[in-house]
């Protein structure tokens, strides 16, 4: 039987545990998304005659990785609520751990043919795979591991984690594009990366088996079927969608779009918007913890609210200030950060109260990790396709909208964070 860890034994090691992980999995996410165009010159060539080949490609980039995690989230959600918090810590990280060094072995198109995209589709599979179960089991041991009155302070770190990773995977990116010519790069320095996150991975791999599990003796016991979440708590599920949808959309749209909106539309230079972006995220990192804190005092819907509303009424006529200088990027980016923290600082705290404990990791993952993938992943698409139609102003009306519809939902959710939660 399990036995049951006192939230205030070792917080340090259970934050480290939850946050290197953390790091680690969206450092190897990342890494893809920066090096994309090296990988598709090697694996999708321009010139390849098989038809299949820009299909696959299209997948791979687009679209595999991102609608895995809904899977994830179900999958090592269950694995979480069957066997433990830590057991799915593990096999996530070990998972994005083997499909990092896949994408750094996959065969070029021009050793193996068409079994080069294939491969590389199959790791983008499984690092979706872990990204989704990730998130439903990292939430839940990082709230779980929390004392009383701190459940929104190590919710925080969820995010501070990620943006970390995602940092450390620009930043190694840049790094290699600086010390290598082109030449090198196309033939092995892509590859370098996720060699590293591959080791990277075994090192929090070791962090996470040294946690203390977080279920309670009673529900160790506990053996929830993979759907009983959904069953259930149907009503709990469409409220996370609901706290989440606007909250995705705000959240990509300013951490992964708007540097290549404010080149669409205001012509910010290639080399400004990614250096604004990179510096607002810093920023955003460091905001993480105050929000925490803030929402242990006063409340998690003041905060939820702070976002949502600042989001319906502002997100337009802040995209509208962007002028083409780095100025004004940089202010507005640091702007929606500030809003955005109403919401990304506390959404693991918000969403672990909402379900019992028996069924939290899946119950959180399967549709926090759909609404992701309906909402958040296809920000940069609305908004290109948007574009595209040239209404480009309506994008920021999109995102507007949507938070405003969240903002409904918090309005009637019930004050959670002062309550003893569920184990």
């Amino acid at each position: 039987m399990t036995l049951t860890l006192s939230p205030t034994r070792r917080p340090v090691r259970q934050l480290a545990a939850a946050s290197v992980g953390n790091a680690v999995e969206w450092y190897d996410w990342y890494a893809y998304t920066f090096l994309a165009t090296y990988i598709a010159d090697q694996i999708f060539p321009k010139g390849a005659d098989n038809s299949l080949v820009p299909l696959l490609s299209t997948f791979a980039v687009f679209a595999v990785g991102f609608f895995m995690r809904p899977v994830g989230g179900l999958l090592m959600g269950a694995v979480a609520d069957r066997s433990g918090r830590r057991a799915a810590l593990t096999v996530t990280i070990l998972l994005m751990g083997g499909s990092s060094l896949l994408v750094g072995l996959t065969p070029t198109y021009a050793s193996a043919g068409v079994l080069a995209p294939v491969v590389l589709v199959l790791a983008r599979l499984l690092q979706g795979l872990s990204v989704g179960g990730e998130f439903a089991a990292s939430t839940t041991f990082l709230v779980e591991s929390a004392g009383a009155g701190r459940r929104g302070l190590f919710s925080s770190f969820q995010y501070v984690s990620t943006t970390i990773g995602q940092l450390i995977a620009s930043g190694v990116a840049a790094l290699l594009v600086r010390l290598l010519d082109d030449g090198q790069m196309d033939a092995w320095g892509w590859r370098l990366p996720f060699v590293l996150g591959a080791v990277l991975s075994l090192a929090g791999f070791w962090i996470r088996r040294g946690a203390h599990e977080t279920r309670s003796a009673e529900q160790a016991t506990a053996r929830p079927g993979l759907f009983e979440a959904l069953r259930r708590y149907p009503r709990a599920s469409l409220l996370i969608g609901g706290i989440t949808a606007g909250g995705t959309l705000a959240y990509y749209t300013w951490t992964s779009y708007l540097p290549t909106y404010a080149e669409l539309n205001a012509g910010v230079p290639k080399s400004d918007a990614l250096l604004a972006g990179t510096l607002a995220l810093a920023f955003f990192a460091v905001l993480q913890p105050v929000g925490g804190l803030l929402s242990d005092r006063y409340g998690r819907r003041p905060l939820l609210l702070f976002f949502g509303l600042g989001f319906a009424l502002l997100c337009v006529p802040l995209l509208r200030l962007i002028d083409g200088s780095f100025v004004s990027l940089l202010l507005v980016s640091c702007a929606g950060m500030v809003l955005l923290t109403g919401f990304t600082s506390i959404s693991a705290a918000v969403n672990a109260e909402v379900f019992p404990a028996r069924v939290r990791a899946a119950g959180i993952g399967f549709p926090y990790s759909l609404t992701v993938a309906l909402f958040g992943g296809t920000a940069p698409y609305m908004g290109t396709l948007f574009k595209q139609v040239e209404r480009p102003g309506l994008f920021p009306w999109y995102v507007a909208a949507l938070c405003l519809v969240s903002s409904v939902v918090y309005l009637r959710l019930p004050e959670t964070a002062h309550r003893a939660l569920d184990r």
